[in-house]
């Protein structure tokens, strides 16, 4: 800021050494190069057990944005239980549970536990000791096959996808390809609804000017 007048002249203190606080990101290509190793590393430790946990499917908050699906952080205590999945199991199974979810329509229970369902069916569950095995543990061909390499499936994401579908006016179901602006409907109609008195006195108004001109 200029001085002007008569004024105490400023002291502005540029000894911080603020160049030695200067924070650049040169290693932003190694980093990204780590941190694809710790992934690739992370896999074959866990291997065959996938990498990720099984997410639900849940919609997302607010008018704008329901109409989209969205992995949710884990699966109620209801769907569990329609599933036919202990609680203290499916964390040890690769399911992700949230007790504090509530399902709050039959359309997304229904969807959830069929996607459990679906879960069981690929699960290939490993014996804790060898030999012995448990209800609901697998096949020793299944488990051979596993340990091969011929049945791994290194994530869940990409073993039950979460696609975002939609109804359109012909009835049937097809990738979203944004060709109508619901948010613009909505702002619409909402402006109407405000403005209906006001048009319908200033279309008063005309129709009572136009019979006085008239006469």
């Amino acid at each position: 800021m200029a001085i002007k007048h008569n004024q105490q002249i400023q002291k502005n203190h540029f000894h911080k050494d603020w160049q030695r606080r200067v924070r650049v990101h040169f290693d932003q290509p190694g980093r990204k190069q780590r941190r694809r190793n710790a992934r690739v590393a992370k896999a074959a430790k866990v291997a065959p057990r996938p990498v990720d946990r099984l997410r639900p499917v849940v919609r997302c908050p607010s008018i704008k944005y329901n109409r989209r699906v969205r992995p949710g952080r884990g699966f109620s205590l209801v769907e569990l239980k329609t599933a036919g999945i202990p609680r203290k199991l499916a964390a040890t199974i690769g399911i992700a549970v949230d007790p504090r979810r509530q399902n709050l329509s039959e359309e997304s229970l229904t969807a959830n536990v069929e996607r459990l369902q679906e879960y069981k069916k690929r699960l290939i569950l490993f014996p804790r000791r060898n030999g012995k095995t448990k209800n609901g543990d697998a096949s020793v061909e299944d488990v051979k096959a596993a340990k091969k390499g011929e049945k791994i499936i290194n994530s869940t994401v990409d073993l039950l996808p979460i696609k975002n579908t939609y109804i359109f006016e012909e009835g049937k179901i097809g990738d979203y390809k944004g060709e109508e602006n619901a948010y613009r409907k909505l702002r619409d109609a909402r402006s109407e609804a405000r403005l209906i008195g006001v048009r319908e006195k200033r279309a008063k108004a005309k129709a009572e000017d136009e019979a006085t001109k008239k006469k």
